[in-house]
C-alpha cells in the first residue's frame, strides 16, 4: 500500500510540560495527495518533573532532561558552584538529543520569568535573572551550532515564543537574536502582538511575542499567518467540565482551594468582571455578615428565680444559656445616694467635695484624658518608634512602663489590577499566568450553573433550635431538608470552601487548576485515560507549569501553516494565494528599493511586492519588452505573468502583450445577424497546465487588462 504520510522532524527546547509539543503533534496539512505531520525528535527541559509530565501529556517518551546553563549562568542563578558531576551542555550533546538529524522545525520557549512584567524591575535587572534571560540566546546559538557542525545544514523553520515585555526588558537580547537567523539566511518576523487566543480559538486573551524564521534556501515560498478565530467565553470552555471540586471525574487538580472566609466574602462582593478596586465602591455598611443572637443571648438571670441551663459555651452573647445574674449584694437602690461610683466628665463642673473616703461612699472620680507627666515617669512610656529610625534601648519593662512599640509599615498590601478579579461567564478569559492565585490575578469566575427544579423539602434549611425532620436513606440537599442554618459564622481567617451567592445571583469562586489547564487548551484526559493531571508537584507548581505553557490548540494551528508551506516547497510551488497575510515579509529596505527602482525609471509609480528575486527579474524583463505601451494594465498583467510558476511556460518572443498567451484557438459557434462568424477564444494549453488557483489569478489579470469579464465555455 502506498504510504501517503510525510513526516517533518521537529525539536523543542525549554519544552516545559508539553503544550507546544502536544499541539505540534496534532498539526497536519494535506497537499498534493500527501498528509504532512510532525515527528518529534526530542523535547529538552532542565526540570525533571516537567519532563515526566511532558511525556505523560504527549503520550510519547521524547523528553530529555538537560540543563542548558553555562557555568556563569548556573552560578548567577543558583548563587553557588555547580556540583562535581555537573557539566556544560555542548553542541555534540544537542546533536545527540536531535538523534543526529537536523530538525525541519525548531521550537524554543525559553524561561520568561525575568522578562515578565510580574517581576519588579530591580529584580529583573539583577545578575540572577539576566543569567536566566540569556538562555534565550544561548539555546538558539547552541542548536544552530550543533546542526551546522554535525549536520551541515540548519532547520528550515525556527519559532521562538516569549512574553511581550521582552521587547523592553530584553532589548539587548533581541539585538543578538535578530543577527543570528539573518546570518544563516533566514527571513525573520519579530512581533509582540500575536494573540494566541485568536489563533487557537481559545477562551482567553493571550498576547505573546513570537519570532518566526524561514530559511529562504529551503523554503522560498511564503508561510501565511494562521486564520484568526473568534474568541470563546470562559463559560464556553467550563460549561461541559465536571463541577468544581469533583476530583473523581475532574482529577486531583479540580479541587477548590481552601480560602479564608474573608476572601470568599470579598469575592462575593466584587462584581463579575471587576477586581479588588471595586471593593472601594461597595456600600459596605449595608453589606456585612453579622451574627443575629438567638433569644436568651445576653440575658440576665433573676437572683430569686431558678437558673436556665448552663451550656458549654456559656458567656455573654455566646449562647442562650445562663451567663449573667442580677446580684443584689452591692446593696444599692434607687433610694440611695446618687453619687456612689459616679465618674465625672473632665469638661463639666464638679460635684460637691465631701469627706467620703472611697468611691463606694461618694468620693469623686474623673474620666481624665491626660496622662500627666511626673518626675519619675520614664520618657519611653507609650512611645511609638518609627520604622526608619533607630530604636531606643531595649529594657525588660512591660508596655506602659517603657517597653517600645513600632509603627510597622509591613502590614501593607499593594494589589495589582485584577487582584481578586472575578471574570464573567460569557466573556473571554484573561491571560492564564503562572502566578494565578486569586489575590494575584482575575482567577475567579461568576458561575451561573446553580439551577434546579425543586420539590417539597428540596434544599430545605432546618432551624438550629428545632427538632430535625426525619432522616431518610436518600438524604441530601436535592431530596430533603438536609441543610442547617448554622449560626457558627467562620472567623475571618478560617480556611475552607464556602458557596456564597453574589448579588448577581452567581457563585464567585476561584478557578480550579484543572479549569486553568482547560483554558490553556490542554486535553481533558491524558492518553492513559485519566483526567488531566500533573504528577510529582504541588498544586501551586502545577499552576506555574500550566501558565508557562504554549496553548496546545494555538500551536496546532501554527503548525498547520508551517506544514502547508513545507508541502508546497516539496513540489516546488514558489507562490500561492491566500486570504491570510504573509507571516514573514521581506525586509522593509528591500521593498523600498523596489519601489524606488520603478519610480526612477519614469514609469507608473506602483508599490510592488515581489514573491522572490526571480519574480522581480521576470517583471523587469516584461517591463522593458512592453515599455512602449506601458500602463497600469500592462503592469498588472506583467506582474501575474512574471510569477515563477507561469513565466517559464511562455515563449515571450511571440507575445505582443503580457496576457496574449492566455488565448487559444478561435471556436466558431455560428453566425451573427449580419452573417459574421460568432464564437469565442478557448483558453490556451498553458492555462490548462496551471493549478486551479493560478488559473483564477490569470483570469483576473486578463479581466483587468482587457476590461471585459472572462466567461469562457
Amino acid at each position: 500500500m502506498l504510504n501517503t504520510t510525510e513526516y517533518k522532524t521537529s525539536a523543542f527546547l525549554f519544552a516545559g510540560v508539553g503544550g507546544a509539543t502536544a499541539g505540534a503533534m496534532r498539526s497536519q496539512a494535506e497537499y498534493a495527495g500527501k498528509v504532512y505531520k510532525f515527528k518529534v525528535l526530542c523535547a529538552i527541559d532542565s526540570d525533571p518533573i516537567a519532563c515526566r509530565n511532558h511525556d505523560l501529556i504527549t503520550g510519547e517518551n521524547t523528553s530529555i532532561c538537560m540543563d542548558l546553563f553555562t557555568r556563569w549562568q548556573y552560578e548567577a542563578w543558583h548563587g553557588q558552584q555547580p556540583p562535581k558531576d555537573w557539566k556544560e551542555v555542548t553542541a555534540w550533546d544537542i546533536w545527540q538529543a536531535f538523534k543526529e538529524q537536523v530538525p525541519f522545525f525548531l521550537f524554543l520557549s525559553p524561561p520568561c520569568k525575568g522578562l515578565s512584567g510580574l517581576l519588579p524591575g530591580d529584580k529583573a535587572a539583577s545578575e540572577k535573572y539576566q543569567a536566566l534571560n540569556y538562555l534565550t540566546v544561548h539555546g538558539l546559538e547552541l542548536s544552530l551550532q550543533a546542526c551546522l557542525e554535525y549536520g551541515g545544514s540548519v532547520p528550515a523553520i525556527i519559532q521562538l515564543e516569549n512574553v511581550p515585555r521582552i521587547t523592553t526588558r530584553g532589548k539587548l537580547l533581541l539585538s543578538k537574536i535578530k543577527k543570528l537567523p539573518k546570518k544563516y539566511g533566514y527571513a525573520v518576523s519579530i512581533r509582540a502582538d500575536h494573540n494566541l487566543g485568536e489563533i487557537g480559538g481559545l477562551g482567553q486573551n493571550r498576547v505573546r511575542f513570537l519570532i518566526l524564521a524561514r530559511h529562504e534556501a529551503q523554503l522560498p515560498n511564503f508561510i501565511y499567518y494562521p486564520e484568526r478565530k473568534p474568541l470563546r467565553t470562559i463559560g464556553d470552555v467550563l460549561s461541559n467540565l465536571p463541577a468544581p471540586g469533583d476530583t473523581v471525574v475532574g482529577g486531583p487538580l479540580h479541587k477548590l482551594p481552601r480560602l479564608q472566609w474573608k476572601t470568599w466574602m470579598r469575592l462575593a462582593l466584587i462584581p463579575a468582571g471587576g477586581d479588588w478596586r471595586d471593593l472601594n465602591k461597595m456600600d459596605w455598611e449595608n453589606l456585612r455578615v453579622t451574627h443575629a443572637p438567638r433569644a436568651g443571648a445576653y440575658a440576665v438571670e433573676d437572683w430569686n428565680e431558678t437558673s436556665r441551663t448552663v451550656t458549654g459555651s456559656s458567656g455573654p452573647g455566646q449562647s442562650n444559656g445562663a451567663t449573667a445574674v442580677s446580684d443584689p449584694r452591692l446593696q444599692l437602690s434607687g433610694e440611695g445616694k446618687t453619687n456612689l461610683y459616679r465618674v465625672q466628665s473632665v469638661d463639666e463642673a464638679p460635684t460637691c467635695v465631701t469627706g467620703a473616703a472611697g468611691v463606694n461612699q461618694g468620693a469623686g472620680c474623673i474620666s481624665d484624658p491626660n496622662l500627666s507627666n511626673r518626675s519619675n515617669r520614664h520618657p519611653g512610656v507609650y512611645q511609638i518608634v518609627r520604622a526608619d529610625e533607630p530604636a531606643p534601648c531595649v529594657t525588660g519593662t512591660r508596655f506602659g512602663s517603657g517597653a517600645i512599640a513600632v509603627a510597622d509599615p509591613r502590614v501593607n498590601t499593594k494589589l495589582m489590577p485584577d487582584s481578586y478579579g472575578v471574570q464573567e461567564w460569557d466573556t473571554t478569559a484573561k491571560t492564564v499566568r503562572s502566578a494565578n492565585r486569586i489575590m494575584q490575578s482575575a482567577g475567579s469566575i461568576s458561575d451561573p450553573r446553580i439551577n434546579s427544579t425543586p420539590r417539597a423539602d428540596t434544599m430545605g434549611v432546618q432551624d438550629w433550635n428545632c427538632t430535625a425532620k426525619t432522616v431518610i436513606g436518600s438524604m441530601d440537599v436535592h431530596v430533603g431538608a438536609s441543610a442547617i442554618a448554622d449560626p457558627r459564622i467562620p472567623a475571618d481567617k478560617e480556611q475552607g470552601v464556602w458557596t456564597i451567592i453574589s448579588l448577581d445571583g452567581t457563585w464567585h469562586r476561584p478557578l480550579t487548576t484543572y479549569e486553568l489547564a482547560m483554558l490553556q487548551s490542554f486535553p481533558p484526559f491524558l492518553p492513559d485515560g485519566r483526567p488531566f493531571q500533573l504528577e510529582g508537584c504541588s498544586d501551586q507548581k502545577a499552576r506555574e507549569y500550566i501558565g508557562n505553557a504554549v496553548p496546545r490548540e494555538a500551536q496546532e494551528e501554527m503548525g498547520n501553516v508551517l506544514l502547508l508551506a513545507a508541502a508546497e516547497a516539496d513540489v516546488n510551488v514558489g507562490f500561492t494565494l491566500s486570504w491570510q497575510p504573509v507571516w514573514v515579509a521581506p525586509p522593509a529596505e528591500e521593498s523600498s528599493q523596489i519601489i524606488q527602482q520603478n519610480h526612477t525609471k519614469g514609469k507608473v509609480y506602483l508599490m510592488i511586492y515581489f514573491t522572490s528575486k526571480q519574480h522581480q527579474v521576470n517583471y523587469e524583463y516584461l517591463q522593458k519588452k512592453f515599455e512602449g505601451n506601458w500602463s497600469s494594465e500592462y503592469a498588472a498583467g506583467s506582474y501575474v505573468a512574471a510569477l515563477t510558476e507561469i513565466f517559464p511556460r511562455i515563449d515571450w518572443h511571440e507575445q505582443d502583450s503580457p496576457v496574449s498567451w492566455f488565448f487559444g484557438e478561435w471556436a466558431v459557434t455560428g453566425k451573427d445577424e449580419y452573417g459574421y462568424e460568432d464564437g469565442y477564444h478557448t483558453e490556451s494549453k498553458i492555462v490548462g497546465s496551471l493549478s486551479g488557483i493560478y488559473q483564477e489569478l490569470v483570469r483576473a489579470a486578463v479581466e483587468l487588462f482587457t476590461g471585459a469579464f472572462i466567461n469562457l465555455i
